[in-house]
């Protein structure tokens, strides 16, 4: 059974999803909790609302200090890769080991699977990562000092103002008013 619950955090409401095996997604802040929870229930209409359980509060807490612009890490933090496939599976553990304020291009994160010309399978298993933030695909950039994609909402400039909270270089880079 799928749980989610919402939070407020520094730059609005942000939510996690739930089952017994883990993390099911993450839902990056809205302005509002009411479009955060309408987020949740499209991805997962049978899920309910309920408190953070105790083995995801440090996530929780974890969000919300990123969010003030404090680094966090979410190493810790159980995810249910039961509907993950196998390559994106390792896209996303490489993701995770990016420490707070550094970056990798989808390039190097290929290299690191055995083959330089996985740079854009990579970048399309990270446009599928429900997990943003706490597999961290914020923090992979294109060559060249660009920042790449992101799909999540807000686009690249979402990208941007974490890499920013996070001083990454990959932020300073780049002109958020392009």
């Amino acid at each position: 059974m799928t749980q989610y619950a919402l939070f407020d955090t520094a730059i609005g409401f942000a939510g996690i999803a739930w089952n017994d095996a883990g993390l099911v997604a993450c839902h990056l802040p809205e302005r509002d909790a009411e479009t955060a929870r309408r987020g949740f229930l499209r991805r997962f209409p049978e899920a309910s609302e309920a408190e953070v359980p105790v083995a995801l509060a440090t996530t929780v807490e974890n969000i919300r200090a990123l969010m003030r612009g404090e680094k966090a890490t979410f190493e810790d933090t159980p995810l249910d890769l039961s509907r993950t496939p196998a390559f994106h599976a390792k896209v996303y553990e490489i993701a995770r080991a990016i420490p707070p304020g550094e970056t990798l291009t989808y390039g190097q994160i290929a290299e690191k699977l055995g083959d330089k010309l996985l740079a854009r399978d990579v970048g399309a298993a990270l446009g599928k990562n429900p997990w943003p933030i706490v597999v961290p695909c914020h923090r992979v950039t294109a060559a060249g000092g660009k920042p790449g994609g992101f799909s999540a909402r807000g686009g690249v400039n979402t990208k941007l103002k974490l890499l920013a909270i996070e001083g990454a270089a990959a932020a300073a880079q780049a002109d958020l008013f392009a």
